[in-house]
Order: structure tokens, then C-alpha cells, then sequence
């Protein structure tokens, strides 16, 4: 919702929004210019205005009520605006359970050495000009909002089933994907060690499996992961493509680079410019942020799904395998943590210490889970729940020297700035 009310204000829009009081990192851009920040009250909806609804919000919200009831207003919600929104542009939609973020600033960063291209990306950065040929949408599952989206390509990082208080089944996970599918009207690139994207039923549509294996129409052979970066080939349909070195590190960074490459090769794009934009790729917002304070590294990271949990921990062993792991997790959605319990336990336990934070988002417990971060906590030996305050802060800063690892969706790096003062 940031960078689209940025994208917005930027083609000469007259642009302002509501949001709770306290300080996100989001804001920042909008701040910049000038773009007003209300607190919630419905008297912030104005007769003959374009009110677009952030999906955090039910049809019960105050200003929601109020937007509905303005018949001079005109409503939709964040993915439908966009689908219609987007329609002149040349689309490439990320899609899959993690990784959507990574990706799409990836494939940003390539398309924009060869043609001009727009972005929006869940880490709240987004662009547009006028002479834009290409927009690279990430495009999100949740509640199926993706199939507002007709795009030319898409990308599908995995069907690894999550948003489990609307999505009852992996078989009712992947048919919201087979209907995106046939929204797609050139070619999907999916993950091809991904068992659910396997099983999807994708009729005649055109699509190209990327991976490590020889199954896969896009494939990286001669794979060198350094603490330092890559160096790979690709193999397109088993004909070698071109061989890569980027500075980019973890195997899911690789598996990121294929899908972008994959996407580069469709349109044309020379392999040279791949690498450079690849090489360019400093990463998204709250992905994997390092930041070394004293005798200390803060990793502050969006995981909030077991996969991504150990995905972080994985990367951070990779790249400071002599610290000491300190996993702070704050979860979102009751329903995903009791859900994933087991496998929220098994990541986490490949910290050292593990530290929890408990729900405080305005969703977290919409669909009535009613549980607290005690469930979590009585299945994992020794973790321990804190405040995320100056006591809690204290209590952490008595690891240090150390890795911390701060992994929510939510608002959990004022923690880390709090352990750094106490530190």
C-alpha cells in the first residue's frame, strides 16, 4: 500500500492515507513526500475520492463502512485496483508462498539494464514513469487476491501451503494457483523441486520448470557457493546458456537468479545484462539485512512461515558460521503458528537460543484462533518468551557476542534498536 500510494503521488496524484499512530518502516517514503498519515476515523473518508482498501481491513472496519456507504466515492481493494491499474503495461507476476519479495526486486533490478520497468514490492518500494514497458508485481495468494492479475509471465517460487485459516487443504492451495495459471498469457516459470508445483494440473499452458535437476527447462550446473557470492551455468532446455558470477549468497538466492533468468531469456534479454543487474542486487527491505554493531550482527528478516524460518537461520550459519544463533521470532496469525506449530519448533530449534515475542497485530486473531506465544513456547525446550521493551532488550543483550536474528512480518526491528542501546 506504500509504494503504490509513492507510485501514485509521483504521476501528479493527489495522495493521503490512514494507519495506526505507531511507526512502521513503510512510512518512510511516504514521509519523504509529504503524503498525509492519518490516524483511523471514518471522517478521513472525503466525498469524490478513490479510496483503495488495504486487505489487513474486513468490510467491518469503521472506514471501510464509511467508504461504502459514500456513494460519490469510488472503492476497491488493493488487488483490484492494480488489476485494472496494470493493464497497459507489460506484467510479469511473481507468485508462491516465499520468496515473492526476493524475486520480484531481483527481476527489477535485470529488466530495468534493458528496458524501461516499474516495480511493487512487498518491501514497500515501488516505481513508475511514463515511458514504462515492463512492471514486475509481486502477487500475492492471500485469499486469492492474485487473480485480479492477467500478467504476461509469472513466476511460482512454491505452493508451500500457508494462509491456513482460508485455504483448507494443499489441494485447495493449488487450485488458487491452476486458476492464476490461466491468467498467464505467455509462459510460467515454476520451481521444479517443489513436490506441490509438480502435481499442479497447468492444462496447455505454456511453462518452464527451473531447479538443479535434469528434469528442469532451466538449470544451474557447476554450482560454486562461496560465503562471498556464486558461480553457475544454465542450461536452457538442455542447451548450455551462459555461465554466471554474482555476489550473491545461499542456494535460495540461486533458486531466485534461475527464475529471474528464466524470465530474462523469454524476453530476449542478453546474458551480459542478466549478470550485471543480478551483480547490482543489494536485496529488498527486511530480507535478510545485516547489520554489525560492536561485537554484534543484527539479521533483521521478514520470515514469519517455518520454511522461511529455517531458510534464515540456514543462510545465517552459512555466513557467520563462528556466531553464536540467537533466533527472536514474532509471529503473525494465531492460525498459521497452530497450524505450523511442529514445524515453527523444528526450524527454530537450529538456533542456539531462541526468544518469542507474542502477537500484537490488528489481524492476528481475525479468524478467532485464540492462542498466545505460550502455545509456541511449551513445545520448544528452553525457549523464552520477552517484552519487546528496554526489559526485554536487556534480557538479550546478555547473549551477546552473538548473531541476532529478528524474524517477524510485523513490526519487531524497534527490538533490535533497543537491544543495540542496551548493549
Amino acid at each position: 500500500m506504500s509504494s503504490l500510494a509513492c507510485m501514485l503521488y509521483d504521476l501528479g496524484n493527489e495522495v493521503c492515507g490512514s494507519d495506526l499512530s505507531k511507526h512502521f518502516f513503510t512510512e518512510e517514503p511516504l514521509r519523504e513526500r509529504n503524503i498525509p498519515i492519518y490516524d483511523f476515523n471514518p471522517k478521513n473518508i472525503q466525498d469524490h475520492t478513490h479510496i483503495i482498501i488495504g486487505n489487513a481491513f474486513l468490510e467491518d472496519f469503521p472506514e471501510v463502512i464509511a467508504a461504502r456507504k459514500n456513494q460519490t466515492c469510488v472503492c476497491a481493494r488493493y488487488h483490484e485496483f492494480l488489476g485494472e491499474f496494470l493493464k497497459k503495461y507489460k506484467v510479469i507476476s511473481i507468485a508462491g508462498s516465499h520468496g515473492k519479495t526476493t524475486t520480484t526486486g531481483m527481476l527489477s533490478s535485470v529488466m530495468k539494464n534493458f528496458a524501461h520497468t516499474g516495480w511493487l514490492i512487498g518491501d514497500g518500494t515501488g516505481h513508475l514513469c511514463k515511458d514504462t514497458k515492463y512492471f514486475c508485481l509481486e502477487s500475492d495468494e492471500f485469499r486469492r487476491h492474485f487473480l485480479a492479475y492477467y500478467p504476461d509471465y509469472a513466476v511460482i517460487t512454491n505452493v508451500d501451503i500457508d494462509h491456513v485459516d482460508y485455504f483448507k487443504s494443499n489441494a485447495d492451495y493449488r487450485s488458487a494457483y491452476e486458476e492464476f495459471a490461466t491468467h498467464v498469457k505467455k509462459a510460467l516459470i515454476i520451481w521444479g523441486e517443489d513436490s506441490e508445483a509438480r502435481k499442479l494440473n497447468l492444462g496447455d499452458k505454456k511453462h518452464y520448470w527451473y531447479g538443479l535437476k535434469d528434469n528442469d527447462d532451466i538449470q544451474a550446473i557447476n554450482v560454486v557457493l562461496r560465503r562471498d557470492g556464486m558461480d553457475f551455468d544454465v542450461l536452457f532446455e538442455g542447451a548450455m546458456y551462459a555461465h554466471f558470477s554474482t555476489p550473491l549468497i545461499g542456494q535460495h538466492l540461486l533458486l531466485n537468479s534461475l527464475a529471474v533468468i528464466g524470465v530474462a531469456i523469454l524476453e530476449g534479454v542478453p546474458a551480459e545484462l542478466i549478470e550485471k543487474g543480478l551483480s547490482e542486487f543489494t536485496g529488498v527491505k527486511r530480507r535478510f539485512v545485516v547489520e554489525k554493531h560492536q561485537d554484534n550482527i543484527f539479521v533483521d528478516d521478514y520470515a514469519h512461515h517455518p520454511t522461511e524460518v529455517g531458510v534464515t537461520i540456514a543462510t545465517a550459519r552459512m555466513r557467520f558460521p563462528e556466531k553464536k544463533l540467537v533466533a527472536v521470532f514474532k509471529p503473525h496469525r494465531a492460525s498459521r503458528v497452530k497450524y505450523f506449530a511442529e514445524d515453527f519448533k523444528k526450524q527454530l530449534m537450529k538456533a542456539d537460543k531462541i526468544y518469542l515475542c507474542d502477537f500484537t497485530s490488528i489481524d492476528d486473531k481475525q479468524d478467532g484462533t485464540d492462542i498466545d506465544i505460550t502455545y509456541l513456547q511449551n513445545m520448544i525446550p528452553g525457549s523464552v518468551v520477552i517484552t519487546e521493551d528496554e526489559k526485554g532488550a536487556a534480557v538479550l543483550a546478555k547473549e551477546s557476542p552473538a548473531c541476532f536474528l529478528f524474524m517477524s512480518s510485523k513490526d519487531i526491528y524497534g527490538l533490535a534498536d533497543l537491544v543495540k542501546k542496551a548493549h
